[in-house]
């Protein structure tokens, strides 16, 4: 009798396990939703720099004051920081002089951009040359490199200007690629507005 009742019982708590309840599936993979600003741009221009370009209103100019706890090689050396991304765009300008001749410092900014071909699936370059004394290069870097977009400028005499953009997290290309997109059509914007001052 008591195996009957314990067969029962046994037969009871299994059948009661098997209703209508929907069975439980781990949702799939998704990113945080990312709100982008209207574009809008504002004049860049400083005491310290002998240039001008547009910059976006939702960015900011931040001085650099030290660089390995030393002062920077020049007055002019600042991040342009997108705190909504937490992404900056590091600016380093130098006078082109016998310490750092023009060739010096193109080497620098290309053996700089292919540091990251370790990293990178793939490296365009475009070379840029505006009507108003103002060339260069543009690196697109694709992949899961540190610095996905980098420049620099020159007049091909006396300036020099380079800058990589950088986002303060791990470098993940696919969550990061339309935030990547959004900023690198800023940067293109300021290389495009771009002009030495005389």
């Amino acid at each position: 009798m008591n195996r009957i009742l314990l067969l029962v019982a046994c037969i009871l708590f299994l059948g009661s396990g098997c209703g209508d309840q929907a069975v439980l599936v781990p949702k799939p993979r998704a990113y945080p939703k990312v709100i982008y600003p209207e574009r809008a741009y504002k004049d860049f221009e400083s005491p310290y720099c002998d240039f001008t370009f547009k910059m976006p209103v939702y960015a900011e100019m931040v001085r650099d004051t030290l660089f390995f706890n030393e002062k920077p090689v020049n007055d002019c050396w600042f991040d342009i920081l997108i705190p909504m991304f937490d992404a900056r765009v590091h600016c380093s300008y130098y006078e082109v002089s016998k310490d750092n001749p023009l060739d010096k410092l193109r080497d620098d900014a290309f053996k700089m951009a292919n540091k990251h071909s370790m990293k990178a699936t793939f490296i365009d370059e475009l070379k840029i040359e505006k009507p108003n004394n103002v060339s260069g290069f543009i690196f697109n870097i694709e992949g899961p490199a540190a610095s996905p977009f980098q420049f620099f400028l020159t007049d091909e005499e006396n300036h020099f200007l380079r800058g990589a953009l950088y986002f303060n997290t791990q470098a993940e290309p696919d969550s990061l690629a339309p935030v990547i997109e959004f900023v690198k059509y800023d940067i293109t914007e300021m290389v495009n507005t771009f002009e030495w001052r005389e």
